[in-house]
């Protein structure tokens, strides 16, 4: 009787400590989340820096394969991103809060972790350290734009990306500590998604305004067979990275309130449709004007290309700088979510703030570090989009989908599902190698830390 009474106590200690813990982690601390945070969340995971790149990409795949694989893509990631938000909920009485707890359910305990948790490590750590890169550049074109004037000319390297890239840095040691779970970011996250809209709108307005150049070419960046290859390659991922949301759809999913009556799929859905409808308005002005008005001469940020009106290039650069503090913020909580999971349940290490201030602020320094030393924003999309992105947005949802649902054989949802896990393959085996090489060209170029 007494080993009953401890087994039932030991049973209730366990259960009220995994509570205490859920109820700390930022994914599942909070669940009163509307469908409109559902649309800016995922509007601000979405639209990055990834748009900034699409003429860049554009140039390096020409203006048939550019506008087919744009398009393509916008329809292949909103199919995914909605088997995503169907599977949420899928088994009764249970929900699916962070991509790898699907992984595992479909995979199995250990073979889920393993295939899903790498997997979204490489995209958030990776898109953390664009957006630090990102932030820093766009820093560096606000002060070469407002504050020193005539004087690029005679003194192009006042001061130096390294600091700009810490400027930005330093605001993140500051937030990451003060907003401790997904939803406590909404107010940031909102403000980051109106920016992206903003900055999307100034850059094709802005393309469009300057005109056509007289000497516009819209033939290959490279004039050599292997770099018109690689450079295909590169811009391939560079599409991927543009759709990346789906890395954080669970758990964006998982702040909605859901019950038999009203599942959280509903208000979900509703706000990834309308979040895809503005990814769209933002996306194809800004590849198509700024690839049309700059040819294969345009930056691999549209940004860095526009000079004039200079107020308004500055705003559009300043409206960068929130948009990725936001979007860095939303990334950042699914690795937090990670290793706090990690350091709570498995090390068992005490939920306090200490934990959290130590684990949040090592991480941010690291991206710091990284970013700095490889601020290569054109070669970093295309290397990350094909070896991550690509993975966790275009196949794997579908490859769960069968899994799970094994639709009839030729039917269109099994047809669907097979070509979305072809083309995602091959941009995840093509696109790293272009972005690989476009980071060692520059890596030749290149002094480090300065």
């Amino acid at each position: 009787m007494e080993t009953q009474v401890q087994q039932t106590t030991n049973i209730d200690e366990k259960l009220s400590r995994e509570k205490e813990i859920n109820d700390w982690l930022p994914v599942s601390a909070s669940r009163n989340a509307n469908w409109w945070y559902s649309a800016f969340h995922n509007v601000t995971a979405m639209v990055g820096a990834g748009v900034l790149s699409l003429p860049y990409a554009m140039s390096e795949l020409g203006w048939g394969p550019g506008v087919i694989l744009l398009t393509m893509s916008w329809i292949i990631t909103f199919y995914t991103l909605w088997q995503m938000v169907e599977m949420h909920e899928m088994v009764l009485g249970k929900r699916f809060d962070r991509y790898h707890e699907l992984g595992q359910h479909v995979f199995g305990e250990k073979l889920g972790l393993y295939i899903v948790v790498p997997q979204q490590l490489v995209v958030a750590v990776g898109l953390n350290i664009v957006y630090m890169v990102t932030g820093g550049k766009s820093l560096q074109k606000v002060h070469e734009l407002l504050c020193r004037g005539d004087r690029i000319r005679t003194n192009p390297k006042d001061i130096r990306l390294t600091f700009f890239i810490m400027i930005f840095g330093s605001v993140h040691f500051l937030l990451s500590h003060h907003l401790p779970n997904l939803n406590s970011v909404s107010g940031v996250s909102l403000a980051a998604a109106i920016m992206s809209i903003s900055y999307s709108v100034i850059a094709w307005a802005a393309s469009a305004n300057k005109g056509i150049a007289h000497d516009v070419d819209y033939g290959f960046r490279s004039k050599t067979t292997a770099g018109i290859v690689f450079g295909f390659f590169d811009g391939l991922g560079n599409i991927a990275f543009a759709y990346c949301g789906h890395n954080v759809v669970m758990e964006i999913q998982a702040t909605i309130p859901s019950t038999p009556e009203k599942p959280s799929k509903r208000p979900m859905i509703k706000g990834v449709i309308v979040a895809y409808i503005i990814v769209a308005l933002c996306y194809f002005p800004v590849a198509l004007i700024g690839y049309w008005v700059f040819g294969n001469s345009v930056d691999d940020n549209i940004l860095m290309s526009l000079q004039k009106p200079k107020w308004l290039v500055a705003m559009a650069n300043i409206f960068v700088v929130i948009h990725v503090i936001g979007s860095y913020q939303v990334y950042a909580m699914t690795v937090f979510d990670m290793i706090e999971t990690v350091m709570t349940k498995k090390m068992n290490f005490k939920p306090t703030k200490i934990l959290r201030f130590i684990v949040r602020n090592v991480y941010v320094a690291l991206t710091v570090l990284i970013a700095i030393t490889f601020p290569f924003f054109g070669g970093l999309l295309g290397f990350f989009g094909g070896f991550a992105f690509a993975p966790t947005t275009y196949f794997l949802p579908c490859i769960m989908w069968l899994a799970i649902y094994k639709p009839k054989r030729y039917s269109l949802s099994w047809w669907s599902n097979y070509f979305c896990i072809v083309f995602g393959m091959l941009l995840t085996v093509l696109a790293p190698i272009g972005g690989l090489r476009s980071i060692i060209i520059n890596c030749k170029e290149y002094k480090f830390f300065s």
